[in-house]
């Protein structure tokens, strides 16, 4: 008998729940609705499982167990207490809480997360005598609570440790980028692997790395070691190793990924981190500084991280932003180019009109993605010859005049139904290959062993969907 599908969160970024939307469509959900940093879905055990598996874009995959409203902690506790918890926490079991607020009506969310400890403990007291134990490292079962005002979500936490932790990082540089922000970008640009990618200012790798998985369609999951729903009654070994061992979806890659810095110790992590991910043949590696960029020989597009004054910074750090403006414009001409940032000083610094620019988060610095098209000559004759750039420009105004809100967590109410179509991908002109030989031999899910190359979904970029979202209103003005 088939299981009934249930509701599952997946929890993102703010900047990456379309993208994350996306990766959701691929992988077969249901019912899928963007909310503020989280995806809600619909599937069964087996969608739980290669979400957790697969997704590149989700921090973790949260089931709900009860939705209900509350005004005081007290109203939590037995609200959370009339659950059936032998159902979900076996009482020799340890378990954790985590808990979100954002409420006028609940000012600490580690005092709502006493007190959902404490329901469970007097409800397994009553009934048996004795409490399951709470635990702080590894507990066996971990539960999330989120409170958006007087609306309370209760949910099992099937994937443990962050699923941004792949497991090839052997070590990082200061300030390292989010394995999940990286993948996301990397998304959002359109790129999968059908022309060559340049990271110029690669520190540990992240880019490259997260580029050659997404290449090649290797699921971030096969360098987990665990995840968290292992633990729960229901758990089922066959289904995971089944998943861990399907390969169905490899592809070959035909490009080349070349990162560079000028920092001898990051080019040795970096060369560490892609020999654990299995990459190193993917990747050309270099100790160079931006300032000897030259043109590439192949179509390439360009992606990466500067420093931005915060974490991490340079000795002249305006006039590194109107180098890598420089370069640009002189040695990557046709090429287009994707910066991540946080300063307006530094973007300006660039001297290029910027075609896109996606807000995003970098931990708690509110920074942009600008897309760049590095176009020969000047800027009035591109336009005449029917250049993108014009079009762009009359939405990069628009965005600019329109008032943004502040951001805020979401909860259920403000979730908005995900719809697709058919979508293709920007930089990718190459035909699919449906009869991929299968290996002859899979390692057994207990043993693990890092695999080698997979293969990503076709889909329109973010991007692409603005502009033509763009163009269409244009037209409708037109009219």
């Amino acid at each position: 008998m088939n299981e009934q599908p249930f509701e599952l969160i997946a929890k993102t970024f703010q900047g990456l729940e379309e993208v994350l939307a996306q990766e959701l469509t691929a992988l077969g959900a249901d019912d899928i609705e963007i909310g503020r940093r989280m995806v809600s879905f619909k599937g069964d055990k087996e969608m739980m499982y290669r979400a957790n598996f697969s997704l590149r874009t989700a921090l973790r995959i949260l089931k709900p167990i009860k939705h209900f409203t509350a005004q005081t902690a007290d109203e939590v506790y037995e609200q959370v207490k009339a659950i059936r918890w032998e159902d979900y926490l076996p009482a020799d079991k340890t378990f954790a809480v985590d808990a979100v607020v954002f409420s006028e009506e609940f000012r600490h969310s580690k005092f709502v997360a006493y007190r959902v400890k404490d329901a469970i403990a007097d409800y397994f007291r009553e009934r048996t005598g004795r409490r399951p134990s709470v635990s702080l490292t590894k507990p066996d079962v971990q539960l999330n609570i989120h409170i958006a005002e007087t609306s309370c979500t209760l949910s099992l936490d099937s994937s443990g440790e962050s699923l941004h932790r792949r497991g090839y990082r052997q070590e990082a540089v200061e300030a390292p980028l989010n394995e999940v922000l990286a993948a996301g970008i990397i998304l959002m640009t359109g790129w999968n692997g059908g022309c060559d990618l340049i990271d110029p200012m690669c520190g540990s790798g992240t880019i490259p790395v997260e580029a050659a998985l997404i290449a090649r369609n290797i699921a971030p999951g096969v360098f987990r070691q665990s995840y968290a729903f292992e633990q729960w009654p229901d758990f089922d070994a066959d289904l995971l190793e089944r998943i861990y061992n399907d390969d169905s979806r490899e592809r070959d890659f035909n490009h080349k990924i070349y990162a560079y810095d000028n920092n001898p110790r990051a080019i040795e992590i970096a060369t560490r981190n892609l020999k654990a991910a299995g990459v190193s043949k993917d990747v050309e590696l270099k100790l160079q500084p931006f300032q000897q960029f030259t043109q590439p020989r192949e179509k390439s597009i360009l992606i990466t991280n500067p420093p931005y004054g915060e974490r991490i910074s340079s000795d002249d750090l305006l006039g590194l932003y109107e180098m890598i403006g420089e370069r640009l414009k002189h040695a990557f001409t046709g090429g287009t180019a994707w910066i991540l940032s946080y300063r307006d000083e530094c973007f300006d610094q660039i001297g290029l009109k910027a075609t896109v620019r996606i807000p995003l988060l970098n931990g708690a610095l509110p920074c942009e993605l600008r897309e760049y098209e590095i176009f020969d000559g000047k800027y009035p004759d591109f336009r005449r010859e029917g250049g993108r750039l014009d079009k762009r420009e009359e939405r990069r105004r628009d965005d600019d005049r329109r008032p943004r809100r502040e951001s805020r967590p979401g909860d259920r109410d403000e979730r908005r139904p995900f719809r697709s179509d058919d979508r293709r991908p920007r930089f990718d002109d190459r035909p699919r290959r449906d009869d991929r030989p299968r290996r002859e031999e899979r390692p057994s899910y207990g043993d693990r062993p890092r695999r080698e190359e997979r293969r990503p979904r076709s889909g329109e970029s973010y991007p692409e969907r603005k502009r033509r979202e763009a163009r269409e209103r244009g037209e409708k003005k037109g009219e």
